[in-house]
């Protein structure tokens, strides 16, 4: 408290020295909100600049404390053009690290720079996002196994900035529990979780006031002292991530013995700060998963995935309490496809920098490319500012060894989990480098060339075989058909929830009865379209193996239908006669349910019947 005094007086200080050094650009309003539910501190700071001097300015400075600043792992602004709902998506603007001229050492600058010149009279509007680890200091430093954890996070009621603010507020959230003591203020209060500072007015330039949160934080302060990533190309089809963690718990040291009989009789009372398991993201279609440590395969485990994601969720071999330490690894392979593409004669590398594990702080990360043998013009495109070096690794049956491009990085967060690129050459030549794609290649030379040999190649259309293959695509082109009018049965399903958004929103009943019967006769045509193909089905022998499934959708389609009816004239039932937004939800709830559980099932047919 005693630096932060002393900081807030240089500050003072200084605001009045530069009170017109970078008068022209002007603050109108800050909204800061500052996240500290985890161990990662994220501040997003809502900034409208108006430039007041005649001078077209192309940056925007943002200014922290060298004390803050070295704690800073990531910073992102964005800008988003238009206003209301002509706003555009966000665009990400350049922040760099600079040293302006006459401002002082004390303070770390960062500069935006702007799509265009904010000429006089202008104003815009950034979202910046910092990103700090190790901003939260546990206090007590060490507690027993049945304390809570209690943390200290240091900041400024005001927005530090070289430029005069006009208004701006503060919300801190807290991530629930007890709340010790916070620093107050003539207007400050603290509202469920959140404590809030403001708002404030015309404020000088390099205004500060030094506030002190003393709180309960007790989720898992996972870091990695040192992550090893190696991501290994090989152009048989696979990229092979192999994941090497050294992790602490970061929060506050455990003094004291530890009792297991204790902390599995009551792991919410005796263990409350410490963590037992770990949630990794892992790309979509990811394979051949395993998780193990210095000991051997780990099997307390789970996973889940799906078309769109994977998840994994690991239990480490004893719970992880203040300052314990545990060393594991995870492997799993990705489809190359997905990862790997070929650019202007070059193959393009494209994959995620940092860690899939949620809410990690890795100190020291250090990610290891290796490419195939003979690859060469290694170039690598990365977001942001990391160390970069070549090795040679060796593996089974190479010559010269393969290229290694090493990627490292300090202080890397959740949000450093973007996608970077590596582009190489590489001569599919170069596989025949490996002897037993060799004998391979003869060994299948002359196996093609007795099966030609002894295999009648000649084709009769009156043959059962050509007679099969005929039969078999008419069964093909008649499913596709059945799809497609199932596709068409489902739009017109969403037309009828378009139709509901719009009653709540417009009001117009008759409208929506009106769309409820074109639908109607809609989907009574499409029916009648599905009877002949059906029907053609049923007489052909090469369906049988698919015609279950068909039916199954069919009927599926039918009975979605009648509960789509249902749910429609309920809504509007219900609308006509003044319900309430809550009790059309609870009438329809059930339906909704019944609803979404057949629009899975009928999603997952028709991907089995497509890959048919």
């Amino acid at each position: 408290m005693a630096t932060s005094s002393r900081f807030a007086f240089f500050l003072f200080c200084l605001s009045l020295l530069y009170s017109t050094a970078l008068s022209d650009l002007v603050i109108s309003r800050v909204d800061r909100r500052v996240d500290l539910t985890s161990h990662v501190v994220r501040i997003l700071s809502s900034l409208k600049v108006e430039n007041g001097g005649n001078e077209i300015a192309s940056e925007v400075l943002l200014a922290f404390p060298n004390m803050q600043a070295k704690n800073l792992a990531a910073i992102k602004t964005f800008y988003s053009e238009g206003k209301g709902k002509e706003k555009g998506s966000s665009v990400s603007l350049p922040t760099t690290l600079v040293e302006p001229k006459g401002m002082p050492q004390e303070l770390t600058f960062y500069s935006v720079s702007l799509p265009k010149g904010l000429g006089k009279g202008g104003a815009i509007t950034l979202d910046v996002l910092s990103v700090f680890t190790h901003s939260l200091q546990p206090f007590p430093e060490e507690i027993t196994q049945a304390d809570v954890q209690l943390v200290l996070y240091q900041d400024s009621a005001y927005y530090l900035s070289p430029y005069k603010v006009k208004m701006q507020t503060l919300g801190i959230r807290l991530p629930g529990g007890r709340v010790e003591s916070y620093t107050k203020h003539p207007n400050s209060k603290l509202v469920d979780s959140e404590i809030r500072y403001g708002p404030f007015e015309k404020l000088p330039a390099f205004s500060y006031s030094p506030i002190v949160l003393h709180f309960e934080n007790n989720n898992p302060f996972a870091v990695a002292h040192e992550l090893l990533r190696e991501i290994e190309i090989s152009h048989w089809g696979n990229v092979q991530v192999t994941e090497h963690y050294t992790l602490v718990h970061g929060g506050a040291l455990t003094k004291g013995g530890f009792s297991r009989l204790d902390y599995q009789a009551r792991p919410a009372i005796r263990g409350v700060s410490s963590f037992n398991h770990l949630i990794f993201r892992l790309p979509p279609r990811a394979h051949s998963i395993y998780y193990r440590d210095e000991i051997g395969n780990i099997s307390t485990s789970h996973l889940w995935g799906d078309s769109r994601k994977t998840q994994l969720e690991i239990e480490p071999r004893f719970p992880i309490f203040g300052g314990w330490q545990t060393s594991f690894t995870v492997g799993y392979g990705l489809p190359l496809q997905d990862f790997l593409f070929k650019l202007d004669g070059k193959y393009m590398l494209n994959i995620t920098f940092g860690s899939p594990m949620d809410e990690v702080v890795i100190d020291n990360l250090i990610v290891k490319i290796v490419l195939p043998e003979g690859s060469k013009g290694i170039i690598a495109a990365v977001p942001f500012p990391t160390k970069q070096a070549e090795e040679i690794k060796y593996s089974h049956l190479d010559i010269v060894g393969r290229p290694v491009l090493v990627l490292e990085k300090n202080n890397v967060v959740p949000e450093d989990n973007i996608y970077f690129q590596v582009y190489y050459q590489f001569s599919k030549i170069s596989l025949l480098r490996e002897p037993m794609m060799l004998i391979s290649g003869f060994f299948l030379l002359f196996v093609a060339c007795i099966v030609y040999i002894h295999t009648d190649m000649s084709i009769s259309k009156s043959s059962a075989s050509y007679i099969a293959k005929i039969q078999s695509e008419e069964v093909q082109a008649t499913v596709q058909q059945v799809l497609n009018i199932i596709n068409q049965c489902l739009a017109v399903h969403d037309k009828l929830e378009a139709s509901l958004r719009d009653l709540s929103r417009t009001g117009d009943v008759q409208s929506c009865k009106t769309l409820r019967r074109t639908a109607d006769a809609q989907l009574k045509e499409l029916v009648k379209e599905l009877k002949p193909l059906t029907t053609f089905l049923h007489h052909s022998p090469q369906a049988s193996h698919i015609l279950p499934k068909v039916e199954e959708l069919i009927a599926k389609e039918k009975d979605l239908q009648d509960k789509m009816m249902l749910k429609h004239s309920t809504v509007v039932d219900c609308f006509e006669k003044k319900y309430s937004g809550k009790d059309i939800e609870n009438r329809i709830a059930p339906q909704q349910q019944k609803l979404t559980v057949l629009r899975q099932e009928m999603d997952d047919l028709h991907e089995f019947l497509d890959e048919i």
